[in-house]
């Protein structure tokens, strides 16, 4: 819940008159229903001394001081969440909301317990910055002055990243060891190249030019020979750049294709429950766009930086080589701009990870609407989508008017120093010329060096920029890269040879965050039979066949595959056994066939055609165009649901799985289209472990056993007509669903011609 609809609780100007002189509010909530769980808006309020709340049951105010033994304790049960105020003695409030309310109670209970840990209970001296305090959208908290940063979000955050994470990508550069020494070579002898052209011209100056202005005959041999020299050195310096650059290029072009397949492998290893806390955007925008901006960091801007580090090595030995105490004078900028780059270090860090950040929501709006935008277009939704872009991307243009304005005052600042340490060359090299303790040419030398030496340090100052673009890019790659799958694979795996598909579950439990969905639950599945899962919304059935298929690990308790722990299986070996058919079939862009073998990829035409046939395809399939080599378009718009739903059954069919999943397999079709799945399912189920799920109980007469969920526990289980004797958790679901029928037939029968209806009713 965000501060702006807090702020427009009715009871908010009610509040500011409650609060003591100074007293300052810290993080709003608000609640949505009463202690009696009925819809009403309630209002929790944490200031720097107390906890405030209206209770709207009773339309009363309470409140309690922020003491030490005070702690707030968070919990969910059925779709509605808790929040209890706790002593050392008692309960002293409670206060409950939906599930929506979920992420802003637990991020405003989490700065609750931070502010007591810290001892927030002592009042705070009154400041100017207090009133003018901003919040934090996403869990209210109040921001630090002139900062996005929410401390509260901090954990949820991760650190700034540092420069020093662009050296992980050591273990990327190490197959390319040879052509990155290669290059280093030859930007050596580029760099060194490039100084020939200030050392010649000291010859030239004090041994032809200035005697020629004195009277004396020019030397043309001695004049050839330097312009030979300097022709010659910017020759081999362009040959020398070119190579090192092209050389240089295609290793960073490798490092960059390294890291981006690396990413996306350790991506696709990561279980279910990374990808439900990521935006589809984000990921694409961490693997696309950071990869690219690493690579052209490492073929471009490394490449300079490692570039000007030499030359003003060798820039520097030259000059104190020439005149020692001229060189000294010429440093006398480098002091200060250094002070600045540590300065603005750390603000452009953060300041490029916050850009990549808003980036990301830019791309997840992308990448939500552009799929969906049927959905868009059906509910005539497009300025609500363009309004949702436009808000996102006015906060990427915020973020980035704000590091601009520190950027924008740097470079001009450097370029300041740097032209003021140039003057002071001058006015220091006349000086000495006057003195007669340097020429005219060792002068010219100096301030052509000095020009490459300040041009160079100016170019080092501007890639600070770059390179913490390029070290937020990286850490935002490494945070995929650490993450480890909550799924792992065993260390010495145990091969599921000749799987029978037997199933045992024994006293399981699985929570999402704080949230129970399965207790306790035991199952014994045979080899070949097949399950029927039935109960309400929420009950736990879609969870109970994730952790069969092992998208998530059990939290509790175990699950068995002929007598083998999941957990001591390898994945991919266990799913090769699996065989998925779900509520909705997704299907890839590509051809049919391409789809049908997704499982097996080297299936035979004859094996696609067969597992086409067995599944009620075939015929439809030879009406398309191209037939088999059809295109569907993205995510299989081409075709109908039954349709997509059939080639999906034809994917499993084509595996040969011995345990096999039907997650609503025909919920979302028409009567006739159920009837054609229906018969490529009786061939898909014989032989082999099946557990479906259905909400259409006559879907599940085949089935074995019906297997009844409630609050992730099983209630009963038995065939159908056992469990409609029992009269029991199954019987009321099914009388439910057969009086919901009825009714519905009854809102049709009358929108029915009449002579229709007559002879219905006879």
């Amino acid at each position: 819940m965000s501060v702006e609809v807090s702020l427009q609780h009715p009871r908010w100007t009610e509040l500011q008159a409650r609060l003591m002189p100074h007293e300052n509010v810290v993080a709003p909530l608000e609640v949505d229903l009463d202690s009696q769980t009925r819809f009403a808006r309630g209002l929790l309020v944490l200031t720097d001394r107390r906890l405030l709340a209206w209770d709207p049951a009773t339309a009363q105010w309470s409140d309690w001081a922020l003491t030490a033994d005070l702690r707030m304790q968070i919990s969910d049960h059925a779709g509605v969440g808790s929040l209890e105020l706790l002593n050392a003695e008692r309960r002293l409030a409670l206060w409950r909301f939906t599930l929506e309310m979920n992420l802003p109670a637990q991020r405003w209970q989490d700065l609750f317990t931070r502010r007591i840990e810290a001892g927030a209970a002592l009042a705070h001296a009154p400041s100017e910055e207090a009133a003018e305090t901003e919040y934090c959208p996403s869990c209210q908290a109040p921001l630090p002055p002139d900062s996005e940063e929410c401390p509260a979000c901090a954990r949820e955050l991760h650190q700034p990243p540092s420069t020093w994470v662009l050296l992980r990508l050591a273990r990327f550069a190490k197959p390319y060891q040879g052509q990155l020494l290669l290059g280093f070579l030859l930007m050596l002898g580029s760099t060194g190249a490039t100084l020939v052209a200030p050392y010649l011209s000291i010859p030239l100056m004090d041994r032809v030019l200035i005697p020629f202005q004195a009277g004396h005959q020019i030397d043309p041999y001695l004049v050839a020979l330097i312009l030979s020299g300097l022709f010659g050195a910017s020759l081999v310096s362009w040959l020398l750049g070119w190579a090192k650059t092209y050389i240089l290029a295609l290793a960073s072009e490798r490092i960059a294709a390294d890291l981006r397949t690396a990413t996306f492998e350790h991506l696709l290893s990561l279980s279910l429950e990374y990808f439900g806390n990521k935006r589809t955007g984000d990921l694409m925008s961490r693997i696309g766009s950071e990869t690219d901006r690493i690579s052209v960091f490492l073929s471009l801007h490394a490449l300079d930086f490692i570039t000007d580090v030499l030359m003003l090595l060798m820039t520097a030995t030259i000059l104190f080589s020439i005149n020692p105490w001229l060189a000294l004078v010429t440093l006398v900028p480098l002091p200060f701009i250094s002070w600045m780059i540590h300065l603005v270090r750390d603000r452009l860090r953060t300041g490029f990870e916050k850009i990549d950040r808003v980036w990301g929501e830019v791309t997840s709006v992308l990448a939500d609407t552009i799929p969906g935008v049927r959905v868009v277009k059906a509910f005539a939704q497009e300025k609500r989508e363009a309004q949702r872009f436009r808000e996102a991307n006015a906060n990427n243009l915020k973020i980035n008017d704000k590091l601009n304005k520190t950027w924008s005052l740097f470079g001009p600042t450097v370029s300041l120093l740097t032209e003021f340490g140039l003057l002071v060359v001058w006015a220091f090299g006349i000086y000495l010329v006057s003195k007669q303790e340097i020429t005219v040419g060792i002068l010219t030398a100096f301030i052509a060096y000095i020009g490459r030496f300040y041009g160079r340090m100016d170019s080092m100052s501007r890639i600070v920029s770059v390179t913490q673009k390029a070290a937020a890019g990286a850490k935002r790659i490494f945070d995929i890269l650490d993450h480890h799958s909550n799924v792992p694979e065993p260390v010495n795996p145990v091969p599921l040879q000749n799987c029978k598909g037997g199933i045992q579950i024994q006293d399981i439990g699985f929570r999402y965050g704080n949230r129970a969905v399965i207790r306790g639950l035991s199952l014994d599945i045979k080899p070949g039979e097949m399950i029927g899962l039935v109960g309400h919304s929420g009950s736990g059935k879609s969870t109970l066949v994730n952790l069969i298929c092992r998208f998530y690990d059990v939290t509790e308790g175990g699950i068995r595959v002929d007598g083998i722990d999941l957990r001591r299986i390898g994945v991919a070996d266990y799913r090769r056994h699996i065989g998925l058919v779900l509520q909705e079939p997704f299907l890839f862009f590509g051809t049919i066939a391409e789809n049908i073998a997704y499982g097996k990829p080297e299936a035979t035409r004859a094996e696609i055609v067969s597992a086409a046939r067995a599944a009620h395809a075939h015929e439809f399939i030879l009406r398309l165009p191209q037939g088999y080599d059809s295109l569907v378009g993205e995510r299989g718009q081409g075709l109908s649901g039954g349709e997509r739903q059939r080639i999906s059954i034809a994917r499993a069919l084509l595996i040969d799985p011995r345990i096999l999943i039907l997650d609503e397999a025909t919920s979302s079709v028409d009567t006739e289209t159920e009837k054609e799945i229906q018969k490529a399912l009786d061939n898909l189920v014989k032989g082999r472990t099946t557990i479906a799920i259905a909400h259409r109980l006559s879907t599940l007469r085949k089935a074995d056993r019906l297997v009844v969920m409630d609050r992730g526990q099983v209630v009963e289980e038995g065939p159908h007509d056992a469990l409609m004797e029992k009269r029991g958790a199954y019987w009321r679901l099914y009388e439910a669903q057969v009086r919901r029928v009825d009714t519905d037939s009854e809102q049709v029968l009358p929108m029915l011609p009449p002579n229709l209806n007559a002879h219905t009713a006879q």
